[in-house]
């Protein structure tokens, strides 16, 4: 499928007849590709007995989110990684992600196409909850950095609430505030930092603010929030106390497969973009579960082209509700995360600062 036709395609307009079977051909043709360009995909495939191609998506075995941090999964040469993505964990080693320039510009319009579903297409004043130091890394892009500079596309007068040091720049956010409190503000950040280093800190302080019309964005880290017994009500509670009206919107996504994420509805559900599927999967024999049943979460991808992330298993616990059926009138299955695996590693975006 041409890039241009891909990109172009309804973020949440596909009933499930339709999105089927996409899904299906364009998984089965990534599947061949990287079984042809991938010699450690090839013999992942081998290993777990499959020495001829899948029939349906379905029976695609998906890579373990954890091999990406063990091995160098690429579908491309060298001389062809236009840019390498880390993942945020702190704890252990990071999964590379090899993209070339190609992938990278997939993944930048797809991500794109779907916060414009959310946000429109006029940039407005921007707050980042985090500081500009953090989308500095000579060592690769981390999936915090790539965080920061993608949804940054988005804003204009960008300012940073917080310090190098990762603490509240008080007279910083105020005057931001006071500047463009009338108008349509959109802030981002990572879970745990906006909860710790953001809204705690206004609450020690005892700063309010009076936002008219304001749309954050967050994602990562709710592990550090559920040990805090901070679930996602109480989270948009405290958001709306300190700042006003503002629209909360909790996403799902992982360095794995930058661009394609999951954007939660106005009625508590993620939502899966047109080039992305999710599954749940058992967590003794990984055999598919029925929407309801509370299971292992494996993300698929039309994106990936320059490595094998096309169907990753991850260590999170989520349930499927349902599909074509959300009450926000999107298109596509709408899930819900319930945390990590007893004994999984801890990562994410947000976990990396502590």
């Amino acid at each position: 499928m041409q890039m241009a036709s891909l990109v172009n395609m309804p973020v949440y307009g596909l009933n499930k007849l339709e999105k089927k079977q996409f899904l299906t051909a364009r998984l089965l043709e990534l599947t061949q590709h990287h079984y042809q360009h991938c010699g450690e995909y090839k013999r992942l495939l081998h290993c777990i007995g499959e020495t001829c191609m899948p029939k349906d998506a379905e029976h695609i075995p998906p890579v373990a989110a954890r091999l990406f941090k063990e091995y160098q999964l690429k579908s491309i040469d060298e001389e062809e990684i236009f840019r390498l993505m880390r993942s945020s964990g702190t704890h252990g080693s990071q999964s590379s992600i090899y993209l070339d320039a190609d992938s990278a510009k997939l993944q930048s319009q797809v991500l794109v196409k779907i916060l414009q579903h959310w946000l429109g297409k006029a940039r407005r004043p921007m707050l980042l909850i985090d500081a500009a130091q953090s989308v500095q890394n000579k060592n690769g892009m981390t999936a915090r950095a790539a965080g920061l500079q993608g949804l940054s596309f988005f804003g204009r007068n960008h300012c940073y609430a917080l310090n190098s040091d990762m603490q509240l720049d008080v007279a910083r956010i105020t005057e931001f505030f006071q500047r463009y409190e009338q108008e349509n503000i959109l802030i981002f950040g990572f879970t745990f930092i906006v909860w710790q280093q953001f809204i705690q800190q206004l609450e020690k302080l005892n700063l309010k603010f009076n936002l008219q019309n304001a749309t954050l964005i967050h994602g990562g880290g709710w592990k550090k929030m559920q040990q805090q017994a901070v679930n996602d009500a109480l989270f948009q509670q405290h958001i709306k106390n300190r700042l006003g009206d503002v629209a909360v919107h909790d996403y799902y996504g992982m360095v794995e497969q930058t661009g394609t994420i999951y954007m939660q509805c106005e009625h508590g559900y993620l939502h899966a973009p047109v080039w992305s599927d999710v599954m749940i999967r058992d967590t003794n024999d990984l055999h598919l579960l029925p929407f309801g049943e509370k299971g292992l979460i494996q993300v698929n991808s039309t994106l990936p082209t320059s490595y094998p992330g096309h169907c990753i298993l991850t260590e999170d616990l989520g349930v499927v509700h349902g599909e074509d059926d959300c009450q926000c009138g999107r298109l596509g299955k709408y899930f819900t995360v319930h945390g990590r695996v007893p004994n999984a590693q801890v990562r994410g975006c947000s976990d990396t600062f502590s």
